[in-house]
C-alpha cells in the first residue's frame, strides 16, 4: 500500500479559497524540510528536482513511466533492490547563462525511489528511453501473478 498526500480540490467558484489552499500547501512543504522533520527526509527545495513518475500494473507486469526531458540515457541509473525501484541521475545545464532573466527548468541531481506493490522477476526487467520518457517494465514473479483455479466435480 502506498500513501498519497491529500490535495485540496481546485475551487472554480471561490478563487480566494484557492489562494488559501496554495498557502497551506506552501506551509506544508516548508514544514517538510529536514530541519523540522527529524533530519531524515530531503525536501525538493534542497535536493534539486523530482521527475514525474507514474506506476501502472496489469496481470503480468508493473510499468514505471518517468518524465526525464533533456537527459541522455548515459546520465540515468536504474536499480532494483528489496522490492524498491530507484531511478537516479543528473541533468546538466549546458546552456549556462549568468544573466538569465528567468529560469524555470530544473537541473542537477535527482533520485526517485518507489516501493513496488508486488514481487518482480529481476532477470526480466526491461528499460526503454525515448523522447525524454523512460519506461521501465518489471515482469511480476510467477508466484505473484493471479492464477485461475479449476473447480472439479466429484
Amino acid at each position: 500500500m502506498s500513501l498519497i498526500r491529500y490535495q485540496t480540490p481546485n475551487s472554480v467558484m471561490l478563487p480566494s479559497l484557492d489562494r488559501w489552499a496554495n498557502l497551506r500547501n506552501d506551509l506544508d512543504t516548508l514544514l517538510e524540510l529536514p530541519f523540522w522533520s527529524g533530519l531524515g527526509r530531503q525536501s525538493q527545495l534542497f535536493s534539486g528536482w523530482t521527475p514525474a513518475l507514474d506506476l501502472y500494473q496489469n496481470n503480468d507486469n508493473i510499468v514505471a513511466v518517468v518524465e526525464l526531458p533533456g537527459m541522455r540515457k548515459e546520465d540515468i541509473e536504474i536499480s532494483l533492490q528489496d522490492g524498491t525501484l530507484t531511478i537516479s541521475g543528473e541533468r546538466k545545464d549546458e546552456n549556462v547563462k549568468d544573466s538569465a532573466a528567468r529560469t524555470e527548468r530544473f537541473t542537477g541531481k535527482f533520485r526517485r525511489s518507489i516501493t513496488l506493490p508486488t514481487r518482480v522477476d529481476v532477470n526480466k526487467v526491461n528499460a526503454f528511453y525515448k523522447d525524454g520518457v523512460l519506461t521501465v517494465t518489471l515482469p511480476k514473479a510467477e508466484e505473484a501473478k493471479p492464477k485461475q483455479i479449476q473447480i472439479n466435480l466429484n
